[in-house]
Formats: C-alpha cells, structure tokens, sequence
C-alpha cells in the first residue's frame, strides 16, 4: 500500500491484553465469525510492533518490479489480517501529549492533512471490509460509528444515571464525529443504520451525545426520534433524561451552559414538531406520530412538575431544582430561532390548558371553603412564576378567553384555576376590567338560562379577584353591592330569576365562609316587596348557618371589614380595634361617633358585652382629660353607659392609680414577640425586592415580590385578606400631634426605608423612565384602609415635625412617594385634616401643602427641597405623551411653592431665564452622593418641560398665591433680612405682578386691583386657621393672627400712592374706595341669619375690616372734597358699611371708640408718625410697625410720605372747612345718627383731641354741629346737676342719646329727680329717651357686663311711669318701621337689628308697670300687645329668648323670671285686656287674627268673640220677650 495510507501495526500481545484488544465490535455484525477466523492469525506467537518488524532491515533490498507487487499484496493482507476498525476510529489521535505512531508513518503536509488521510485510510479499510464481509459500506460505517459512540458514554466511571459528557469523552466523541462527517460526505453513513444501532443500547446513551450528534449534523433530534417504532418507550427515555438534565442544569457545575443550551435545542424541536401547524412531510414516519411524541413529552414533563409541587417539595432540592430548570423553559427568549410565532403561542396555550386540568379531583364545593388558601401570595412561587411566564406571550383577552373555553369545556382542577385568576388579576392590570366583563358575561348567562355552573364560576372568580386587593379588582362586598344591589342588579329581571338567585346563595350556606355570609345580611339583594320572603328565608338560614360556626352578626365590631374574606375576629379584639377608631373620630369631630350610637341601639348586644368593656378598661387617669376620657363623659352624659358600669370603672382606675409605679409599668405590655417574625419576613421579602428593582432582567418578578410583599404585610398587621375597602370613609389625621401606634410605626418606616433605598438604588441603574412599575406597585400596596393612616400620619411626623432633620434620599424618596400617592388619588379616600386647619376633606396630594409650611428658614428649605424633588421625578418619571398623568400627581399648590421659593431665595431666578440643555435631566443632581439643591432647584427651573407644565391652568404662581405663601413667614425666623426682604416685595408687586395681565395672575398695571386683591387674601388669611398655628411668643398680624407683617406695610404703601394719584378726569362720578368693594363682596357672601353661627362668623368679618381700616389712612373713611368745591366729603360707602353692618354690632347705641376716633380725628402728619400708628392701635396688633428688626421710621415708609385725611383735615381742604364739617355732620345726622351718638358717648375722650385738631388746621372757632354735640353732652351734665336744666340745643334724640349715657355712666339709685329736670323740655325727649333706655336693657339681656349700679330695668320703668304721668304715648315705639319718615328710620338706624327683634321681650318685661287704664284707651294698644305677643311666642319657639337668659343670667333662668313665665303673663295680660278694649281697638284686628292663626288658639278665639261682638251687639244683648 506503499506510505499512502499505512494503518498503525497492532501485533499480538499474550495474556488478558490480548483478549482485550481483540476486534469486539466485529463479533457484533452478522460476518462476525469470518471476521474472527480472519484475524486470528499467529494467535499463539509473540504479536510486535510493526517498527519492530522493520528494525532489523536497515538495508532496503532491492527488488525488481514483481517482486515489488508481491511485496505490496503481503503487506495489504498483513494490514487486513491485524486491523480493528472499533480500535481505529477511536484512536486516531490517540492519548494526550503522545505522537501515534501511525503519524509518525504519515508524510504530510498542512494542518488538515493528517485527518483527511486518516479518514481516507478508514474509509478505504471500511469498504474493504464490507466487501468481504457482502454488507453495504454505509450499513458498515454506521455501526462502527454507533459501537464508538457507545463505548465513549460508557468509558466514564461515574455510575448513571447522567446525561453530560466527561471533558475526556467529548474530545473523543468530537474525533469520532468528524470521521462522521467525513463518511457522510463520501456517503459511506447510514442515518437510519446509525439510529437503529443506538437504539439497540438506549441504556447506555448519554444524552449530551444524542445532542452533540444533531449540534454536528450528523443525526438530528427529529431524525432520531423517528427511527424508534415504539413511542411510548421514546417517550419514557426522552422524559427521564430530559428531568436528569434539568436537575443538573440547576446544580452548580463547570458546563452548566452546555446543558441550558442542550435544553433550549430539545424543547425547541419539541415545540416545533409537536404544535407546528403545517406537519414536514419529508421524514420517514408519519408527521403525526412524531407530534404526538413531541407533545407527549412535554406533557409528561410538565405533569411531572405539577406532581412535585403538589407533593410539597423542599426549596433546594434536586426536585425544587428540575422544576425551576423546567418552568425556565417557557421564557420568551426560548423560541427565539423559531421563526413563527404560532408554535410557541400553542405551546403555551395548551401548557395552560394541561395546568388547569391537571388531576381535577376537588369539587366546587372544596372550592368554595378552601379559595382563600390559593391567593397569589400563597401560590407556589413557581407555579406563579410559570403563569407570569406564560401570560407573556398571550395578551389578557387570550387568556380570559382561553380560561372561559377550558371551564366550560373541561373537568378542571380549582386550584390551579383560581390561582391563575390571582396571577392575572395581579400581573396584568388590565385583566381587571377584563375579568370585570368575565364574571358579568356569566351572570348575565347564568340568569338567562339559570345555568349554575355559569354562577358558581361568575362567584369564584369575583371572590378570588377580590381577594388580591383594591389594585386588581373590587372587594367582594362592593362587588355584591354592585351586582344585585340595586335595581338594575342582574336578579331583577323575573321572580324565575330572584328564586334561582336565592337558591343557589342558599346551596352555598354550608360551605361558605362567615365573612360572605355576613356580607350577604348586611348588604342583601335589592328585593321586591313582594318577593321579600324569598330574603328573609335566605337571611334566617345564613343565621342559623352563623350560629353553629359560633358567629354572631350583632358581635360584629362597629369598624369590621366587611371585604375580608379572612377568619372572624374575636369580638373582644375587634372591639379594641373599634374603640381605637371611635376616639380617632372623636378627636376630629368632637361628637360621639355614629356608629357608637347605632350600635347602642340596634345591636345593643356588641355594645354592652364588648364595646363598653373595652371603653372602660381600668387605667391611670390623666390629670387633663385626653380624648378617651371626653369620649367617656360625653358617652355617660348621653345615658348611653349604665351608671353601675361606670362607677365600677371609675373605682377600678383608682384602684390602679394606687398601685406601685412598677406594677403599673409591668402592665404596659410591649409589642407581642409573635409579631417580630412577620416583621422578619417582610424585612426579608423588602430586601428581596431591591434585587428586583435594580436588575433589569429581573422586572418581571417585580408584581410577584410585591404581592409577597403585600402578603407579609398582612401578616405583620394583622390585616384581613382585603383590607381595601374605605367604604367612603375619609382619613382622620391630626396635623398638630398626629398619633400612631408603636407597632404600626415600626411597620411604616421598614416601608418607607424600603422605598426610599430602593428608588435611590434604583436611581444609580436607570432614570425614573427606565425603571419600571415598580414604585408604582409599591405605593399601591401601602394603600389599603388601616394602613393609609398610619402612612400618612407618619409622613406628618416627618415632613412637618421632624422635616429639617431628614436626610437627602429620604426627602428625594418621600418626595417620589407623593408623586405615586397622587397617581393613585382616584382610589384614595379624603384626608379630614384635623387642628389646626379646619375639619375639611382633601386629596392625599393636597395634603403635602399643609405638611410643608414656609413659615421659617428651615421649613422653608425643606419644602424647597421636597417640591424640587417632587417636580423633577413626576416630569422625568412620565413621557411627554403621558404629561397629563403628572399633571394630577403633582399638587398645584406644591408647583406654586417651587416657583414661590425660587422667586425668594435665588435673585437670578427673577430675571427672564435662560433655558437648559434639553439633555439634561433635572433628575440627576438629585441622585449624586451630596445633593446641591440650589444646582437642582435652578436647573429644573431652567427645563422647558416646567415651562409647558406651567402653562397648565391653575399650576402658575398669580398674585394671590404669592401674597397666601408670604402672609405665612415669620420675618424674625426668615432667610432673608429686612433689606432683602422689602426688595423682595417690592420687586414681587411692582415688577412682576402689577404689571402682569390678568390672565396670568397680575393686576394689569392696576394699583387698585392690586390693593383689593391684597385686603382680600389678608382678610382670608387672619381668619383661617394657618395664622393661629405658629409660637405663642409670634407678634400678632392682626387681632391674634400671626403671619408677615411686612406685607400690611405694602398695604399702607400702595394706599399712600392711590391717595397721591391723579383725580379723575372732568366731571365723572367718583367710584367709592376700592376698599368698601370688597367688605361688600366679602359680607354678601356671608350667610345671613340669626343663629349663633352665622352671627359669629359675620362679627369675626366685621372685625378684620374694623382692623383694616383703622390702619389705613382715614381718607378712607371720609373722602377730600376738592379744593374749588364747597361740598362735603363723600362718606356714602362707610355710612353704609356702619348702617349695614357695624350697627348690627354697636353697643347701647354706639360704636366703639377706635373707629368712632377713626372718623373724627387726624391720626398722622407728615414730620412724625403719631405713636398710636407705630406701637399698636386698639385692635390692631403691632402689624404696622414692620419688621422687628428694622428701625421705625423705615418700618411704615407710607406714614412719611402722606398726611392721612380724617373729618377735620378732609374738611380742611375745602375753601370752607366750618360748612363742610357742618354738611357732613348734618348729613349724619339723617343717614348715619350712629355716628354722632357714638361721639357722644366717647365725647371726654374726643373734645380735647377735636379741639387741638381744629385749631391747628383753623383760627375759627369750631363748626356749628360739633358745638352742638358739644352743647348736648353739656345738656346732659346739667340734667344731672343740681342746677336748673337748660333747653335742649339740637335734636330731641340727640339730646336723649347724650342724657342716657350720662345717666349709665353716673351710676345713681334713682333718677327720679333727674326726670323732673325734664317737665318744661317737651315730650319728645322723655319718648326718645324712653326708646334708649330699652335698648339698654336689651343689651344688658344680652351683655350682663353693661349693667351698672342702677338696673337697667329700674331705669326703663322711671322712664316709662314719667311718660304715662305725662300721659304721653310712647307705644309708637314698638311700631317703627324703615318706611316711616324721620322718626322711625333715625330710631331704628341707632340700634341693632337683633335688638330691635327683641323688643317684645322688653315690652313684656315692663308689664308690672304698665297703667292699664291708661292703655286701654290708646287704640293703638291692642293693635301693639297682641303683636307683641306673638312675635314674643315666635321668639321663644326660635329659641332665641332662652339664649338670651342664659346669657343675662348665667343660665339661671329663675333671675328676673324666665321666658316661660314672662309669656305665661303676657298671655294671662292679653286675655285679661281683650274684652276691655274699646270698639275702636278693633278696627284692624284681622290683620292679628292672619298672623296668629298656629300661634296661640286660646288668644285667636278670644280675639273672634270680641271681634264679633263688636260687628254685632245685638246678638250679645237680652231677648225681649214682651
């Protein structure tokens, strides 16, 4: 054969050796004996080596040509003789490291030479063998190719079973392969041969050979699997090698690539060959048994799966690690060199179709008691993991399609269906409408052909859904409410539907749980009338079904949530838990809680053998009684605590009063250890969560941890399986002390620790953008109904109590919360904001505005950081696409703090901006080590994106917010100093806002707007409850309020330009002070009524506008006449404001003295402010003193600049100051008489100021009507002297004012003597001075204070015996009305409106001293008694006299008798007088009788009779009979 293909030599060897080289794979073939005989040749010599044989012939003989040939033959018979293919093909390159020795005989060139020639030399020796032995070469080939393969898998010494190759068998299998190759392209292989072969020793097949055969092309998969004619055995051997390599894939070992990637290639043919749609028709089998094969495994693998899990196995366990291996196959990225979608698609369908029918042995029955145990967070992590797998590639209206044709189709297994309802509802939100249309497409189908499987699947499903919470679906109570609560209810289409309805809630009572059943009595089907039996049956049975299971319904707590579909509560526990909540309500309210009364009347049972129990429970007193003491009191005022409970309470806790202080402590039980293990294991599933978050390709196990999560939550909270229901119930926090109890803080914060780290974590991988739902999922687990106020009551403590102390990523984290929170406010209950702001319901993210204050530099700098963070996350967080979403997760009022707070503490800010490099994020500041938050402030304001979330309506700082946030800063505790501070201001109106339109929140260049506007928030300010919640050393605003009173001086200010502004042009008609403008709008939008609270609420008005105007030049009170004119000044707008309103609150005819001073005098000049202004005007506070740190002059720049007007200055202006004083004060006269009445009271006071006033503006003497005040208040005087009295100067009321308030002041026994004064002054002063001394004795009804030495009572009845002495008729006083001219208007314009409703009271209170007689003959009396009476019982029936009593006498209603006895005597009076009056008196009684038709009967027949008596007096007069 010469050196082209020289085979290695094997000569024989004795011995063991021998016999084990001997050709074995030949005795195998059907020529194995002729192959034997063959070569075994010279059995008995010594076999050498074939060097050996040619060591002795060093000399190479010469031959001729025929001896050459014959030398050829032998050596080819040699060769043919000695040759062991089986040894060959395995030898070719021989051990490690050592050269073969039939390389050595090869001369050759190249690098591939050496296998070509090797393969060649085989071949050749193959295809001799085969020709000896009469067998094809390709049948040869084959099976010492099959005998090779064999022999390497079973060359390793580790025992099976095992499917991976050693390192020493793959590098001989990759030579044996290549040979391989090398006769398939020579095509000396047969496939089939080769297939069959193998098949013969499946045993002892590793399956890594069986893959690297199809990797190398020599057999495929599909090939192989054909070639075996029994299925059901290749099913059995793929299924176990294909577990064997799936626990080791899982286990830790150097070619665990090798065996993913073996795993991904099988599952792929499987997958491809068992659902492809359109068979390959080009195998040699049928293309449906193949499928069948392929679909066979699979399904044996993943029913081996379900059984694992079934079975409970170990996590770490080989099992535990064959499943993980095998569910890891259904990820998408598994079919990716699947060109079609489809097959995948069907695989996927028909795993979740095999899942829902694995093993159906429970019944519905079953399902029904046991639902609750397969939530998502109960499932198996690895069965809901390969649901999450499998709804990947199946959109949500497959799988709800796909889970309705199996239920209806097939036997299922309730477990795996309900489980997978879970994971749906949970891990796809839009599944949730989705499943919602489900369960109404059922029940709708149920009631039409009253199909009970149709029913119970529509119930389970909606009971598994609610089972996962609020995020995924309603709460079953919710949902019962929904579906047959109502008319349009699915049952209320026919009595057949109701019945069916009845009767399958009836077949469900012995199965169900106590939670639906109660559900189902407290929110029964909507029934009809008729039909109510059907509900009441069901109703006694679900009762009696309670009973047995020891369930009570009246038990049931007052707060118990109804949704849970856990176990019952022990009532005692559930009690405790309800009075948590009742002094929770309490504390808001100040009332007892409803639910408290209800149930202390319909389920009286609760109440008394827990409630109460729980209530009283013995403790320590406090010595200031806290909320559950008021609750108690007010309970036991209410008779609703038995008075035997209560006392032996109060015994009990003084009982524990006396104990030792460490006997008391030892009562004080700290949290329960049982609780520390689900704090432990919500730690670990938090910690868990953050690998998730930060490793991308872990986001799809996100919805799974968080419902871990959400589970373990429950655990450590000791919450129901749904504690999602608010039921409309608001959030009751307490800003000022929110509470929370210890436990519940631990739980709060490992959340808020939790969320914070994981979004910084987060942060460092991705932007917000990028990092998936996560945090989203997080905030809505945190939402449920006994959670959220724990949340935010922590959030309180921290943002607004403990803010200056929180770190950089807890604001960043707190921040992004509040963002989610406002995500979510739909689904979110109102937030009753407790003291110090009023008990109103607010958004969740409203809320943040009241916790970040910016009243201080530190609150101030936090909230900056909050609001910058908060922005900058909701504007990264969210595309552009989505910029609504952001827009209602942000609270407008936290945008408006942002730009606030830029404004104020950075000055480059104010200039036009400068816009940022749309690259970069106002995001990533905030993720840096150190946070530099005026870098992060500026840059997010530099974004264009906040320019267009600006340009949202209602998100743009305007005038008014600017003026809300400054009102609230303290200046002593501010970031900027008083010269910053005044420029700050001064730059904020005049440059910014005065100029700015209107639309955009300016003035449009208009000061006065500008003004009003200003009065306007100040006004709102000092009555709401922000000004009251500040340091009890805080200087006051205006009357108690707190606040920057830097901003009333730009008040002054801006009032001082107006004043100096340009008159208006030609003869227009002045508009009236801007000021009277809004007090008008202000007032008309005030309820009007005589109760307690719209009186208050309107005073409280009034004051702040008092206030107002008392530190305001009085210019605008009394307006300058110019100087070419000779009229008065225009005073219309305040003599409106004090007939309307301020009259309704003078005292006893008069106003007080600051504003009475107000209007009369001068209270600056332009050398010097006086000090009344500077220090504090009565009334007023230091607010007009500026800064506190500033000095005075500076402090009020306006009192430099102007010379405010009061009466005598405006009428100095004039060319006649004496006639335009006299004008004014003669038109007080008759529309303001309150005025000079009020002068004269406070005249003492104001005389000397009047005078030098008018003599430094005047040499005259002083105008005419103040002299003849002046000459009033001296008539008085002498009244009251033992002189002679003068005649009275001016108006006859004037006089009587002045007279009536010297005689209050001189507090005499009697004025008796005084009156006598009075014979020769005319009738007229006794019947006004008649009418003041009953506004007295009013007021003294109403302020017990007013009375002095002298009663008020005893004054009136002198007055009035003087009068009826003097026969003088005084009753037109209890006749005036607004139309009658001069006397009624002037009268009723000096007294309040409250008091002149109350003159039936003073009339009746003088009964005793009535002279009877003398009234009668009036005819006008029976016209005033009658009505006085009965505007007297209308007063009582109001209530109004008893609150008058009260507050006269301290409620003793025995003093001066009280309303029952004084209307008890007006009647016995008016009874007495009726058939006395005279004939006249009757004239217009039918006026009367109209009036008191449901009044008083007895007085309206009485009324009758003598009315008819006097149309008729013959049918009252003796017959005559004769």
């Amino acid at each position: 054969m010469g050196a082209r293909a020289c085979p290695r030599p094997m000569g024989r060897k004795r011995g063991p050796e021998s016999e084990r080289r001997r050709p074995w794979l030949v005795r195998d073939m059907s020529a194995s004996q002729a192959l034997g005989a063959a070569s075994d040749l010279g059995q008995g010599g010594c076999r050498r080596a074939w060097v050996e044989l040619l060591a002795g012939r060093v000399k190479r003989q010469k031959l001729g040509p025929e001896g050459e040939q014959k030398v050829r033959e032998s050596a080819v018979r040699l060769l043919r003789s000695h040759l062991n293919l089986g040894d060959l093909v395995l030898e070719v390159e021989g051990p490690p490291g050592k050269q073969l020795c039939l390389s050595r005989l090869i001369d050759y060139d190249g690098p591939g030479a050496h296998i070509d020639l090797s393969s060649s030399l085989i071949g050749s020796a193959l295809r001799d063998q085969a020709a000896q032995l009469g067998v094809p070469a390709a049948v040869l080939c084959s099976q010492v190719v099959a005998s090779g393969l064999v022999r390497v898998c079973e060359a390793d010494a580790v025992p099976p079973p095992k499917v991976l190759l050693t390192p020493d068998q793959r590098k001989k299998l990759s030579s044996l392969f290549e040979i391989a190759q090398n006769l398939l392209a020579q095509s000396m292989f047969s496939r089939l041969s080769f297939c069959q072969e193998l098949w013969k020793v499946q045993n002892s097949l590793l399956l890594e050979a069986v893959w690297r055969l199809h990797v190398q092309s020599i057999v495929s998969l599909q090939e192989l699997l054909e070639s075996h004619a029994d299925s059901q055995a290749v099913v059995a051997w793929l299924s176990r090698d294909l577990r064997l390599l799936c626990e080791q894939t899982e286990a830790p070992c150097k070619h665990a690539d090798v065996a993913r990637a073996m795993l991904a290639d099988f599952v792929q043919m499987l997958v491809s060959r068992g659902f492809q749609k359109n068979a390959d028709v080009r195998g040699t089998v049928d293309p449906e048994w193949m499928s069948q094969v392929a679909v066979a495994v699979l399904e044996r693998m993943l029913a081996s799966a379900l059984e694992a899990l079934a079975a409970g196995i170990q996590e770490g366990s080989a099992a535990h690690k064959a499943v993980s291996c095998w569910f890891g196959v259904f990820s998408g990225h598994m079919y990716g060199s699947i060109i079609s979608t489809e097959s995948p698609k069907r695989f996927f369908c028909h795993t979740l179709t095999q899942i829902l029918t694995h093993k159906p042995v429970l019944k519905v029955s079953d399902a029904v008691q046991m639902q609750r145990e397969w939530s998502f967070a109960r499932t198996p992590p690895l069965l809901s993991g390969l649901y999450r797998r499998l709804f990947v590639i199946l959109s949500p209206e497959e799988l709800v399609g796909h889970l309705q044709e199996v239920l209806e189709t097939q036997e299922v297994n309730w477990q795996h269906v309900l489980s997978c309802v879970s994971t749906l509802v949970i891990c796809l939100p839009d599944a949730q409408q989705l499943v919602n249309d489900w369960v109404s497409r059922l029940l709708t189908h149920a009631f039409e052909s009253c199909d009970l499987d149709s029913m119970v699947l529509a119930f389970l499903v909606a009971r598994q859904a609610a089972l996962e919470g609020p995020a995924a679906f309603p709460s079953y109570a919710a949902w019962f409410q929904a579906a047959f609560g109502s008319a349009r209810g699915f049952h209320g289409s026919s009595k057949k539907a109701l019945v069916f309805l009845f009767k399958f809630l009836s077949d469900l009572v012995p199965f169900e749980a106590p939670r639906y059943l109660q559900v189902h009595i407290l929110h029964p089907p909507l029934v009809p009338s008729k039909y109510r039996t059907l509900l009441t049956d069901y109703v006694a049975l679900a009762r009696t079904r309670l009973a047995d299971l020891k369930v009570s319904v009246e038990n049931m707590g007052l707060y118990e949530d109804l949704s849970s579909a856990g176990d019952v509560t022990e009532p005692r526990c559930q009690a405790a838990q309800d009075v948590e909540k009742a002094i929770m309500v309490f504390e808001h309210t100040g009332k007892i809680p409803a639910a408290v009364l209800e149930a202390s009347i319909f389920r009286r049972s609760y109440y008394l053998s827990h409630f109460l129990p729980a209530l009283l429970t013995p403790r320590v007193l406090p010595r200031v009684p806290d909320s559950r003491a008021a609750l108690i009191e007010s309970l036991r005022r209410a008779d609703k605590i038995p008075p035997s409970l209560y006392s032996t309470y109060r015994q009990a806790c003084s009982t524990v009063g006396e104990k030792k202080p460490e006997d008391a402590a030892s009562q004080r039980e700290v949290e329960p250890s049982c609780k520390e293990e689900p704090l432990g294991l919500l730690t670990t599933a938090l910690r868990e969560l953050r690998a998730s978050v930060t490793d991308p390709t872990q986001r799809d196990a996100l919805l799974a941890q968080m419902a871990v999560i959400s589970e373990q939550l429950r655990s450590a909270l000791g919450l129901g399986e749904d504690d999602s229901d608010f039921e409309g119930a608001p959030v009751q926090l307490s800003v000022r002390a929110p509470k929370l109890q210890p436990w519940e803080q631990r739980v709060v914060d490992l959340l808020l620790t939790s969320f914070c780290q994981n979004l910084m974590a987060a942060s460092s991988v991705a932007p917000p953008d990028r990092q998936g739902p996560w945090a989203a999922h997080f905030v809505r687990t945190l939402c449920r109904r006994r959670l959220l106020p724990a949340l935010l009551s922590r959030l309180c403590q921290l943002l607004h109590h403990q803010g200056p102390s929180l770190s950089a990523s807890h604001v960043v984290g707190l921040a992004a919360l509040a963002v989610h929170l406002g995500e979510s406010r739909s689904a979110l209950p109102e937030v009753h904001v407790g003291p110090p702001t009023p008990a109103r319901g607010l958004p969740v993210p409203e809320l943040f505005d009241i916790l970040l204050p910016c009243r201080t530099q530190e609150s101030s700098a936090l909230c900056l950081k909050f609001c910058t963070a908060a922005i900058s996350y909701s504007l990264c967080k969210f595309s552009p696409q989505s910029r609504d979403i952001s827009y209602s997760c942000l609270s407008p009022g936290l945008i408006k703090k942002f730009q606030f707070m830029v404004f104020r503490w950075f000055s480059e800010a104010r200039d036009p901006p400068s816009w940022e490099d749309p690259a970069s994020s106002p995001w990533r500041p905030l993720c840096l080590p150190s946070v530099d938050w005026q870098r992060a402030a500026l840059c997010l304001w530099k974004q264009r994106t906040l320019r267009e979330l600006l340009k949202q309506e209602g998100l743009h700082l305007t005038y008014r917010d600017w003026l809300q946030l400054e009102l609230e800063i303290q200046p002593e505790v501010d970031s900027l100093s008083d010269t910053e501070r005044q420029d700050f201001h001064q730059w904020a109106i005049h440059q910014h806002f005065l100029p700015a339109p209107s639309a955009t929140g300016g003035c449009d260049g208009d000061l006065e707007v500008a003004c009003a506007t200003l009065v306007d928030v100040l006004m709102d300010f000092c009555q709401s409850s922000r000004s009251y919640d500040h340091s009890e050393n805080s200087d006051l605003v205006l009357g108690g309020c707190t606040g920057n009173r830097d901003i009333f001086s730009r008040l002054q200010e801006m009032a001082a330009d107006l004043e100096q502004g340009p008159a208006p042009l030609g003869h227009a008609a002045p508009r009236g002070h801007f000021l009277f403008g809004v007090f008008c709008r202000r007032l008309q939008a005030l309820a009007r009524g005589w109760d307690v609270a719209s009186r208050l609420q309107r005073q409280q008005e009034l004051l702040m506008c008092k206030r107002i105007l008392l530190g305001l030049p009085p210019s605008v009170l009394v307006g300058s006449p110019r100087l070419e004119q000779l009229a008065a000044p225009d005073c219309d707008d305040f003599f409106h404001l004090v007939n309307s309103e301020l009259r309704n609150f003078s005292h006893d005819g008069a106003l007080t003295h600051d504003i009475t001073a107000h209007f009369f005098r001068v209270i600056s000049f332009p050398s010097a402010p006086p000090a009344s202004l500077l220090t504090q005007t009565p009334g007023l506070g230091p607010c007009v003193r500026g800064s506190s740190r500033g000095p005075g002059p500076r402090a009020n720049p306006a009192c430099g600049r102007v010379s405010p007007q009061g009466l005598l200055n405006a009428c100095s202006r004039s060319r006649d100051p004496s006639l335009a004083a006299d004008l004014t004060l003669t038109a007080c006269q008759t529309q303001c008489p309150l005025l000079l009445t009020s002068a004269l009271l406070w005249w003492p006071h104001l005389e000397p100021e009047l005078h030098r006033r008018w003599r430094r503006c005047s040499q005259s003497p002083l105008p005419a009507e103040l002299r003849r005040l002046q000459e009033a208040r001296h008539f008085a005087r002498s009244v009251l002297s033992p002189l002679a009295a003068p005649p009275t100067p001016g108006p006859a009321w004037l006089c009587a004012a002045a007279l009536h308030f010297v005689i209050r002041r001189a507090g005499k026994e009697s004025i008796r003597w005084e009156l006598g004064q009075l014979d020769g002054q005319g009738e007229e002063l006794l019947v006004f001075l008649f009418f003041f001394s009953l506004m007295g004795l009013l007021s003294s009804h109403l302020t017990p204070q007013a009375a002095g030495s002298l009663k008020p009572l005893d004054v009136c009845a002198e007055v009035l015996g003087c009068l009826q002495r003097k026969r003088v008729s005084w009753l037109p006083l209890f006749q005036l009305t607004e139309t009658d001219a001069g006397l009624g208007r002037t009268l009723l314009r000096l007294a309040p409106d409250h008091q002149v409703r109350l003159l039936p009271l003073a009339f009746y209170s003088l009964l005793s001293y009535f002279d009877e007689d003398a009234l009668l003959q009036e005819d006008a009396f029976l016209h005033v008694a009658v009505n006085m009476y009965l505007k007297l019982v209308g007063l009582f029936v109001a209530g109004e006299t008893g609150a008058v009593w009260t507050l006269a006498h301290g409620g003793d209603l025995q003093a001066q008798g009280d309303p029952v006895s004084l209307i008890t005597n007006a009647r016995l009076f008016l009874l007495q007088s009726i058939p006395r009056c005279p004939k006249r008196s009757f004239s217009d009684v039918a006026e009367l009788l109209g009036a008191s038709a449901d009044c008083d009967p007895e007085v309206r027949a009485a009324l009758l009779s003598r009315q008819q008596a006097v149309l008729d007096p013959d049918l009252y007069q003796a017959p005559r009979l004769f």
